[in-house]
């Protein structure tokens, strides 16, 4: 079955229409690739509450991925990561630290990766080749995560090894 994924672009720029939001378009096109269903783009204005109530939105009710591409870095107005803090759940900084990993830059990355709920968010850069280099770095496991998030338990060691013991 098909992962349901949802892209929020993070930029005053773009928000206001002074800027082509190609850091989501890249980041849909690159999830539609590896089969994940795009249900919705849509674009916040940086800053903590913007993102916070744009991320909410977007989980509520939702099982799924949201990626968020744009606002990690260091700008005064890249508050990205603390509107996401904000209304996870739980932090999956081992997401997160896999992405920082794939390219040198990376180390500059603010970005933040956890659950609200059955969704699970990824923070990436604003820079359409970061945002295609850090999702990539982890697009792998996703699947599996997602998996987990919904219910479904494909590691079913109490019973696996019930039936280990009985044989």
């Amino acid at each position: 079955m098909a992962h349901q994924a949802k892209v929020l672009t993070v930029s005053d720029s773009v928000a206001h229409g002074h800027t082509e939001d190609r850091g989501g378009i890249v980041v849909a096109e690159l999830l539609k690739e590896h089969g994940f269903i795009v249900v919705e783009r849509c674009v916040s204005e940086d800053g903590v509450d913007a993102v916070a109530n744009a991320l909410a939105r977007l989980a509520g009710g939702f099982v799924g991925l949201v990626v968020t591409t744009g606002g990690t870095g260091f700008g005064p107005r890249d508050l990205t990561p603390e509107g996401t803090r904000a209304v996870i759940d739980r932090e999956a900084p081992g997401i997160s630290e896999a992405m920082r990993l794939i390219n040198p830059l990376g180390r500059l990355s603010r970005s933040v990766a956890g659950t609200i709920g059955q969704t699970l968010v990824l923070n990436t850069p604003g820079s359409p080749k970061g945002a295609i280099e850090c999702l990539g770095a982890v697009l792998d496991i996703i699947p599996h995560a997602l998996d987990l998030l919904g219910g479904e338990n494909p590691h079913p060691h109490g019973r696996a090894a019930k039936e280990t013991a009985r044989e």
